[in-house]
């Protein structure tokens, strides 16, 4: 007879069998793994059989699909809600190792802008190779949250790795933070005037423009984008700039009513499983804000997710120029599945391509314009300076 115990486990590998984004499973038979752990796999107790999951979401070789013990479910659903964390203000994911996510070491997607990341300079694409010493290599993201979130006022050392030009990591170096509550504010902006036509935009004479710098897509982002807009709108600006660069994504919903509010028409973004395509999200007219001022996007490889999926939008219908450097490349989709017990699984059930069939995992987004992203001033104030010189960098198409 099957045990209770077994039954959880067996929930487990349902959730991985019906939503999978790999039919192949890392090129194992699902059913052949399935009857080996119920037949080899200890599962007397709670702890058995979690652990007896976990080593069966590792097979899968995909560190976005994991396990998550009841605490660490109620703390995803309770942080999903949030507007501020305490921590050092940096989004986090995965180099790419040979021998899979156990062999993997933390990556800096993007710091948070103002946090203490940034202010140490921390940057995309730096490796933390420890945290207080503890090594990074084979932790889940859940674990890499416990390390670097914790109270107010308390300190940590990050041993941090660059990446120089030809992909090597440069020598470790320490930088020690101090954790504090870091507030996202998603959503500022300026109108600039007197804005050089070097940069592309007046038609060869001065012009004004509308600087939007957007750091995450939450629940008050798009009200955030409409009233920048509307803004820029009544000024009469002849450019828009939306700046997303460290801008790691956030709300999937979010960037796609953003990108309802730019685009007259067209795909937005297919989403594709298993099966292929699954779903194609699509302009809306009713939605539209502006579709015709000449639009500036400056991303970098802190861009990613949903910031990707907006960036790749406008790119692929030819709303946008898009400015700065290759995106992050993170375009892979989870869901959390419950389980009887209370606890659950984050399983990657799809991923992102843009409208004209580009998967963005691992690949990213590519500019029209490269430039690189450190010489584009930061915040509305710095921006307009920048575009009132007549040297001022050409970003409009």
């Amino acid at each position: 007879a099957v045990t209770s115990e077994q039954l959880l486990f067996l929930e487990a590998w349902r959730a991985v069998d019906r939503a999978y984004v790999d039919k192949g499973f890392n090129g194992q038979s699902w059913f052949r793994v399935r009857e080996a752990y119920l037949k080899k796999e200890p599962m007397e107790d709670r702890d058995q059989t979690y652990a007896a999951i976990r080593k069966l979401l590792a097979s899968l070789d995909d560190p976005f699909t994991r396990f998550l013990e009841p605490a660490r479910l109620a703390r995803l659903r309770g942080d999903t809600e949030k507007s501020e964390v305490t921590g050092i203000g940096v989004e986090v994911s995965f180099t790419e190792e040979a021998g899979g996510p156990s062999q993997s070491v933390l990556k800096v997607v993007a710091p948070t802008e103002g946090g203490p990341s940034e202010r140490a300079g921390v940057r995309p694409g730096d490796v933390i190779a420890a945290v207080d010493g503890k090594s990074t290599r084979g932790i889940s993201l859940y674990e890499a949250s416990d390390l670097l979130q914790g109270p107010a006022g308390s300190s940590l050392t990050l041993t941090l790795q660059t990446p120089g030009k030809d992909g090597k990591l440069g020598a470790p170096r320490e930088v020690q933070l101090v954790r504090c509550k870091v507030v996202f504010r998603p959503v500022s902006y300026a109108t600039c005037s007197g804005v050089s036509p070097s940069s592309g935009v007046g038609a060869g004479k001065e012009g004004g423009g509308k600087y939007i710098r957007v750091t995450t897509f939450n629940n008050s982002t798009v009200d955030g984008v409409v009233a920048a807009m509307k803004e820029g709108k009544a000024a009469g600006v002849d450019g828009l700039i939306l700046d997303m660069r460290n801008n790691g994504g956030g709300s999937f919903p979010a960037g796609v009513q953003v990108a309802k509010l730019l685009l007259p028409g067209g795909d937005i973004v297919l989403i594709s499983d298993s099966n292929g395509v699954r779903d194609i999200y699509s302009a809306d007219k009713s939605l539209n804000l502006d579709t015709t001022t000449p639009l500036s996007v400056w991303v970098n490889k802190g861009t990613g997710s949903a910031s990707e999926v907006l960036a790749g939008a406008l790119k692929d219908n030819g709303r946008g120029t898009i400015v700065g450097e290759t995106t992050f490349g993170k375009g892979l989709i989870q869901t959390v599945v419950n389980l009887s017990d209370g606890s659950g699984l984050a399983v990657t059930v799809a991923k992102y391509q843009t409208p004209s069939g580009l998967d963005i995992n691992k690949i990213g987004i590519t500019p029209d314009i490269r430039i690189s992203p450190e010489s584009l001033a930061v915040g509305g104030d710095a921006v307009c300076r920048q575009l009132a010189e007549p040297a001022a960098p050409r970003i409009f198409g």
